[in-house]
């Protein structure tokens, strides 16, 4: 394979990161520059897969060094997922006014999620029937059928657990092991755990406000240094969305694209009505929808090309704190609980859509009442049981489609398009989660309206170029 075409690819995508470190120093906001990121990464995925359409090679090696600056990105803010939450949430409760605010908080917040989630499954119904989908209008390929055969399997793992089993799972056995996310509930568990110890410290202040004290200030000084590592690594956003978005389109394949466009365009269409949800919701509460697009579509387009609700936490969490006026604690058991429960995209409008369209090859009628009460409720009962399975929309479906008596191997047909469907689920995921903290804020009463209504420029845009 030639060396040359792929050290001009790596001098353009550094010519790229230059100039945006050149918008920096200009002074432009930081949201722009991460825009220009994206639509940079758009533009040279796009030229790289027309230019070497013929030698996928050399875009694979060049995407093997962008990696550095994408995957190396996800990787920092991965890094700092488990401290920030634990921390965060350690510090939220020890600070807490009053303990019983706390089983309030979360339980509002799980509320929302789960009410989201049932009603998105009922929009993601409405795009299946509306868009007249079956899983028989999709051809099966190789990778389509090894793809069915891996769900099949995965389906035999899935079912040995109840969902009693698997909502035990989520309990820190070795929460030092879950640190480390061994398990695929590490996440939950470690916000377990963290909650446990806040409540301890509670606890522990009524008895000896001494030893209260001192673990207290420690937390505080350690919450200080992971928020300014956060607000350094959040000033690498616009470079890793480049690299990220110039990755994932020159990998796309536009011909599953055009093959499948059908059921694409129904999925986008139903998360696109979900958004819509969100923003109405907020008009309810008589919260700007358009402030909020303004403040969250940063922390939306990071979601949409690193198609990991996990990876996008740090950035979820800043945007609730510091841009939308969101109070520490509901900000941070928000987000992290809306990358496991109630995801609207993932646990929601996905399986829902499946099951529409695989229902009538086994003679069920997706249109009755009946299936469409019953498919509802399972989706939003599911979509808390998969926290302590793992795998999203994946583990979603296997689920909901078990549940339903459906066959799930079906649901390999759409391996093609997965990851492009799979960047907008994310995205309605990571809305969801902010949606449910700015719900749980103004029900609660502690969200700061002057700072949801503050201009963008003097939210934590400034504090992390400051950092």
């Amino acid at each position: 394979m030639p060396i040359l075409p792929v050290l001009i690819n790596l001098l353009i995508m550094l010519s790229l990161v230059g100039f945006l470190v050149y918008l920096k120093k200009k002074k432009v906001s930081f949201s722009k520059r991460v825009f220009a990121g994206l639509g940079l990464g758009i533009l040279f995925g796009l030229a790289l897969q027309n230019v070497y359409a013929d030698n996928t090679g050399i875009i694979k090696t060049t995407n093997q060094w962008f990696s550095l600056i994408g995957s190396g990105y996800v990787k920092l803010l991965q890094m700092i997922v488990m401290p920030l939450i634990m921390v965060s949430i350690i510090s939220a409760i020890v600070h807490l006014k009053q303990s019983k605010n706390l089983g309030k908080l979360s339980g509002l917040i799980i509320a929302v999620l789960l009410l989201t989630t049932a009603l998105s499954a009922g929009i993601g119904i409405a795009s299946a029937l509306g868009f007249n989908l079956n899983a028989d209008q999709i051809i099966q390929g190789d990778a389509e059928a090894a793809r069915a055969e891996y769900l099949t399997t995965k389906l035999d793992e899935v079912s040995k657990q109840s969902a009693p089993q698997r909502m035990l799972e989520m309990l820190p056995a070795n929460p030092f092991a879950d640190m480390t996310g061994a398990r695929s509930s590490s996440t939950i568990a470690v916000v377990i755990f963290s909650t446990l110890i806040g409540l301890s410290v509670m606890a522990l202040k009524k008895r000896s406000p001494e030893q209260a004290k001192i673990f207290i200030d420690g937390v505080d000084a350690l919450h200080g240094v992971i928020t300014q590592l956060v607000k350094m690594i959040l000033r690498l956003t616009p470079y890793g969305i480049l690299a990220i978005m110039t990755r994932t389109v020159a990998d796309t394949s536009f011909d599953a694209i055009l093959q499948m466009g059908k059921f694409v365009l129904a999925s986008y269409v139903a998360l696109i009505v979900v958004f819509v949800l969100h923003l109405t919701i907020l008009s309810l509460l008589k919260l700007s929808p358009a402030i909020y697009l303004r403040k969250i579509l940063p922390v939306l387009s990071f979601a949409f090309t690193s198609r990991s609700s996990a990876s996008t936490l740090p950035l979820t969490i800043d945007a609730q704190k510091n841009k939308l006026g969101v109070e520490e604690g509901i900000a941070n058991f928000s987000s992290t609980l809306g990358t496991a429960i109630g995801q609207n995209g993932c646990a929601g409008v996905y399986p829902a859509m499946l099951a529409v369209m695989i229902a009538p090859t086994v003679g069920l009628d997706p249109t009755a009442p009946g299936f469409i009460l019953t498919l509802i409720g399972i989706v939003a009962i599911s979509s808390f049981g998969i926290a302590g399975v793992g795998g999203g929309a994946t583990f979603a479906a296997l689920i909901v489609l078990s549940s339903m008596g459906l066959p799930v191997g079906l649901a390999g047909l759409l391996i093609s398009v997965e990851p492009l469907i799979d960047m907008g689920r994310t995205a309605v995921n990571v809305s969801g989660s902010v949606t449910s903290g700015l719900v749980t804020g103004t029900l609660l009463k502690d969200l700061d309206r002057e700072v949801y209504y503050r201009d963008i420029e003097d939210a934590s845009e400034l504090a992390v170029a400051n950092a």
